[in-house]
């Protein structure tokens, strides 16, 4: 007589959550720069400020700053992994325009997971870019309160926008990321960083293979079975 299989609908639902937790993608809570200067306003100009612990120090353009009232609504600046939008109240952040040609450089005091958030980039008929010196990950974007406009988009190590705001994210722990910018009136951003010691949670493609090799073992174990 054929022998009769029987899984167990518990075994099966924990290996399947299993998967699913390998699946899932790790939230951040952000923490924000507080930029407290001095800002040294030029070409090239320079600000600082704290995320956390970490020094934050930013050099190349700076035309000027903005009051902490831009990052609003916050369901523009969260999203994808990105839990914590940047504070509406917490301190100004830095005004470019492009138009100087530099590459501007934030640099950090320690290794850390950079987030990047933008504001008011481009005009509603004229397009304005960040050029990254890696590729970024889009993980917010929507209207500001003050000008409206829509979701900063990506393409490559390029993040461009039509009134573009929103947040990417660099998945690779770094001292540093630099850019350079095109030419438009005046647009804002700021950095923080994750508020997990890099290192310590496993960056998506390992959470993948160690996912295929869960799906594997699942695979070995039925048939076995």
């Amino acid at each position: 007589m054929p022998k009769t299989i029987v899984r167990s609908p518990a075994r099966m639902g924990t290996l399947v959550a299993a998967l699913f937790l390998f699946a899932t993608p790790v939230f951040a809570n952000p923490i924000w720069t507080n930029w407290s200067g001095p800002a040294i306003v030029g070409a090239p100009g320079s600000f600082s400020g704290l995320a956390g612990p970490v020094t934050v120090s930013y050099s190349g353009e700076l035309d000027g700053i903005v009051a902490d009232s831009i990052w609003a609504p916050p369901s523009s600046f969260t999203g994808g992994t990105v839990t914590v939008p940047p504070p509406v109240i917490g301190g100004p952040v830095p005004r470019l325009d492009g138009n100087a040609g530099l590459t501007s450089t934030v640099t950090f005091s320690q290794n850390v997971e950079v987030y990047f958030a933008i504001w008011s980039l481009g005009d509603p008929t004229t397009a304005a870019s960040f050029i990254f010196d890696d590729d970024p990950i889009l993980q917010a974007g929507g209207p500001n309160a003050l000008f409206g406009g829509q979701s900063i988009t990506v393409s490559g190590n390029t993040v461009s926008g039509f009134e573009g705001n929103g947040v990417v994210q660099f998945s690779e722990c770094r001292r540093s990321i630099s850019w350079t910018n095109t030419p438009e009136n005046f647009y804002a951003f700021t950095v923080g960083i994750n508020d997990t010691p890099c290192g310590t949670v496993p960056e998506p493609a390992s959470l993948a293979l160690l996912g295929i090799g869960l799906a594997g073992l699942v695979a070995s174990r039925l048939r076995k079975t």
